[in-house]
């Protein structure tokens, strides 16, 4: 995996996730995704219903606010990295509700 190969898949992710609450989905499925791998040491049925609620939140967004297929048909593999990287670059949609208060006041 190159550098540019995964640049590329999240300039497609970011363009895959343009609705406000389909990104609030997909922080929230990133936060949901790090407490499976966390119930993994607790309990399995946990880590289970966990990763079903990603993907009904994921796939979710996509089929109901942004109309389109998810990253993952072009990008498997890599996606669940970029979508990771772009949560915590975002501060898992802290940065969004700064900037739209920002602007509020402004």
């Amino acid at each position: 995996m190159t550098l540019n190969y995964f640049q590329q898949a999240k300039a497609h992710f970011i363009a895959s996730h343009q609705h406000p609450i389909n990104q609030i989905l997909h922080h929230i499925t990133n936060i949901v995704a790090i407490a499976a791998v966390v119930s993994l040491f607790y309990d399995w049925r946990l880590t289970l219903v966990c990763l079903i609620l990603t993907q009904v939140f994921a796939l979710g967004g996509h089929a109901v606010f942004e109309k389109n297929e998810p990253a993952f048909v072009k990008y498997p593999g890599i996606t669940i990295l970029v979508s990771l990287f772009w949560s915590f670059e975002n501060l898992f949609g802290l940065r969004q509700v700064w900037t739209y208060f920002k602007q509020k006041v402004a």
